[in-house]
């Protein structure tokens, strides 16, 4: 029975539970330890792994080809790189403002394939040139998009995603933690009214969160949203939402507007990589929102 369920984020398709949970629980143990414990046991922590949903099967000698600019296909993959420039662009001077660029306007309303290809090269430049993403490969940001997008469109890998988080999450949890997509999951499955009679969770945390991208991700969760406001879910009393101040995923990085005044939001500072899960998991402030969901803090923004 785990007080904590951790829900991971993009591009672990690779990777088994236990070995995903061999890193990040120590991790996830840290940051509570900076923000003065005391520390759970690490059998309280328990990892909710859907990551090999979007492992290739069948590729042949179990290789997967390597996205490249071509491999933006859909129109939501698309407007979601589009957006990532768009926010590395406001935080990063040296990244090009793509509305001055030439290429995003052409591409969003041409027909032309050629054009959106050349759209989709220029901002995967831009982005592996911000100095926050240096060293990140073409191929890296093509597959995270992708499987962002891969389960706010295909059924049934949402459901299979929310079936492994839901059965992590007992009467006995008191917090979840969910990095980027793994944020998006959490927040549906503790919507979900086919499983939650009997949770009683106190702090959701979400970490580099794309959930108050409205278009994109917003608008399109289930449940969907009523009167542009986000449903609170039942068994949640209480949501701390920390995003680095530079995270293009996170590109609204406060979910207080959309979900309610319940969600308390905090900025920090991960150093050149941005949205790594180990950065966030490590945060004095994402320890002390562990911390209080497990009744050990008075709260996220306690001194």
């Amino acid at each position: 029975m785990s007080a904590v369920v951790f829900v991971h984020g993009v591009g672990k398709q690779y990777l088994g539970e236990d070995s995903l949970a061999r890193d990040t629980v120590p991790e996830l143990l840290s940051g509570i330890r900076l923000a003065g414990g005391p520390v759970p046991e690490p059998d309280d922590v328990g990892t909710a792994f859907y990551g090999d949903l979007f492992r290739p099967r069948g590729t042949r000698a179990g290789q997967e080809p390597p996205h490249g600019p071509e491999d933006v296909e859909t129109e939501e993959e698309f407007r979601l790189l589009m957006a990532w420039w768009e926010a590395a662009a406001r935080t990063d001077p040296a990244v090009p403002d793509p509305a001055a660029d030439g290429t995003r306007g052409a591409a969003f309303w041409a027909p032309s394939q050629a054009l959106r290809l050349n759209a989709v090269r220029a901002a995967l430049d831009a982005l592996t040139g911000a100095a926050f993403l240096r060293g990140v490969l073409d191929g890296m940001l093509v597959g995270s998009l992708k499987q962002l997008t891969a389960y706010l469109s295909d059924d049934d890998v949402r459901a299979a995603a929310r079936a492994r988080v839901a059965a992590r999450i007992t009467s006995g949890t008191r917090v979840v933690v969910g990095h980027s997509l793994g944020s998006v999951i959490a927040y549906e499955t503790l919507c979900d009214e086919a499983y939650n009679g009997s949770w009683d969770v106190r702090m959701l945390v979400t970490l580099g969160s794309p959930l108050g991208m409205r278009s994109l991700v917003l608008d399109r969760l289930d449940p969907p949203p009523r009167d542009r406001r986000a449903r609170w879910p039942k068994p949640l009393r209480a949501w701390t939402n920390v995003a680095d101040s530079t995270d293009v995923v996170a590109a609204v990085r406060e979910l207080r507007p959309a979900f309610g005044n319940r969600v308390t939001d905090l900025l920090v500072h991960n150093g050149s990589h941005m949205h790594d899960a180990t950065r966030y998991l490590t945060a004095v402030e994402t320890g002390r929102a562990i911390a209080a969901g497990l009744g050990t803090e008075p709260g996220p923004g306690a001194r």
